[in-house]
């Protein structure tokens, strides 16, 4: 039953560095460049128009997928198994939609089946699926976790997602180093006190 990854469920959905860039795209990149004090004509800044268009393609690929239909294929043959499935310190990166500055940090992702399993490597793909758009933490965390409750049908959902944010670190308040968590409990998670001690036990809180 344990999925691995699917060789046809590729983390790459379209080869970004052959994408054609639109001239404007290209354009507003020069302008930026030109509004932050340096010459886009000169030789090492040639190129970059096109590299960072390249780029936030691939850093927002989530829009082009539905995280959800990673969740379609699943298993009812667990030989009994009605414990806590748990994927613990998954790292992603994401970018934060009040700076486009990068989100880099680590979730924990954790059920409790009801009648059925998904293959482990799917709960990585609705994170990356929702972690590669434009997002606010918060937003994130909540995404996942209802994600994987309005399709698995468990008796339980919880996520917990810490991070560090770019916005922070290297500018405005300047201070690296800092970590943000956000957790979303459903289910017996949320209402069950023992039930959500024992999952962030599990996940190392």
């Amino acid at each position: 039953m344990t999925d691995h990854g699917d060789p046809e469920d590729g983390d790459l959905i379209e080869d970004t560095g052959k994408l054609p860039v639109p001239a404007e795209v290209a354009e507003a990149i020069r302008t930026l460049i030109r509004w932050a004090g340096d010459d886009p004509t000169r030789e090492g800044l040639v190129d970059t128009p096109k590299r960072v268009a390249r780029a936030w393609r691939e850093y927002c690929q989530g829009y082009d997928e539905d995280p959800s239909h990673h969740l379609s294929r699943t298993f009812e043959e667990v030989g009994g198994y009605d414990e806590v499935v748990l994927l613990k310190g998954i790292p992603f990166q994401s970018h934060c939609e009040h700076h486009m500055a990068p989100i880099v940090g680590k979730a924990s992702i954790a059920y409790l089946p009801q009648d059925r399993v998904v293959g482990i490597s799917k709960l990585a793909r609705v994170l990356h699926g929702f972690a590669r758009r434009l997002q606010v933490q918060e937003r994130l965390t909540a995404e996942v976790a209802d994600c994987i409750w309005e399709h698995l049908h468990p008796q339980g959902v919880a996520v917990v997602i810490e991070a560090t944010h770019g916005c922070m670190t290297a500018r405005g308040v300047r201070t690296p180093g800092v970590a943000m968590t956000t957790s979303r409990m459903m289910g017996v998670f949320r209402d069950d006190e023992r039930s959500r001690q024992e999952v962030l036990k599990l996940m190392g809180y």
